[in-house]
């Protein structure tokens, strides 16, 4: 098996991590180019030199993944990849659509716990708009938090133990991570929320019990949240 190339910005787990921790789990062979790199300065500058260079079919972000000699970009996307490559996902077609939907539902909801602290301009700190981030964040904790994590909750409720099927799939790993987040960014909100939702709260402590994950959970590999999508603003979690 050739070794993957997983491009992603240095020091942050954001949107990368949904990766790693499929890779991991995969027991799949890659190599964190960025990561692997002397310093964070020369580790950002090879990526932008590669994502720069003349390809018809370019990234336009991190993270991406390099195999057979494509540029493979969008986390729903390279998942979808590695669950057909490597049995991450249901072997039948409804089954691969199904994690697929899964995973671009999770996709939305990392998207709305980011834009809460950049509610208006990813190109402005959080500084600039705090007002409009403090209105979001207020929405989001009562109405998108619980909207989201009902739905988890009552798929798991038909399905068991698992979102996909008899075991796990990137679904899960996807699911543990963002509720790891939430619970980072907005641990009051999130742990009031959690505990009316037992059958997510279970998958998570599954997956953070997953034997092929305990290497990776345990190394220096499994950043920890910072200023990332996940960020924790107490102001935001509606701590006065």
């Amino acid at each position: 098996m050739s070794v993957y190339e997983l491009w992603y910005w240095p020091g942050i787990p954001g949107r990368g991590e949904f990766v790693r921790l499929a890779l991991e789990a995969g027991r799949i062979p890659y190599r964190d180019v960025v990561m692997a790199a002397p310093d964070a300065d020369s580790g950002m500058s090879a990526m932008l030199d590669d994502m720069e260079r003349e390809d018809p079919a370019p990234p336009f972000a991190p993270p991406y993944l390099v195999a057979d000699g494509m540029r493979i970009a969008q986390v729903a996307n390279i998942l979808a990849f590695l669950g057909d490559r490597h049995g991450l996902a249901p072997a039948d077609p409804a089954g691969r659509y199904w994690a697929a939907q899964l995973q671009l539902t999770i996709a939305d909801m990392v998207a709305e716990a980011h834009d809460v602290h950049h509610p208006v301009s990813v190109a402005l700190r959080y500084e600039d708009q705090m007002p409009e981030a403090a209105r979001r964040a207020e929405a989001f904790r009562a109405e998108r938090m619980p909207k989201f994590l009902d739905y988890f909750e009552r798929v798991l409720a038909v399905r068991g133990d698992w979102l996909g099927g008899a075991t796990w799939s990137y679904a899960d790993l996807s699911l543990f991570q963002l509720a790891e987040g939430l619970a980072f960014a907005f641990p009051q909100r999130f742990a009031a929320v959690i505990a009316d939702r037992p059958h997510v709260a279970a998958l998570r402590a599954r997956v953070a019990a997953l034997p092929e994950l305990q290497a990776y959970l345990a190394s220096p590999r499994r950043q920890a949240f910072s200023d990332g999508i996940f960020r924790h603003y107490p102001e935001l979690d509606g701590v006065d």
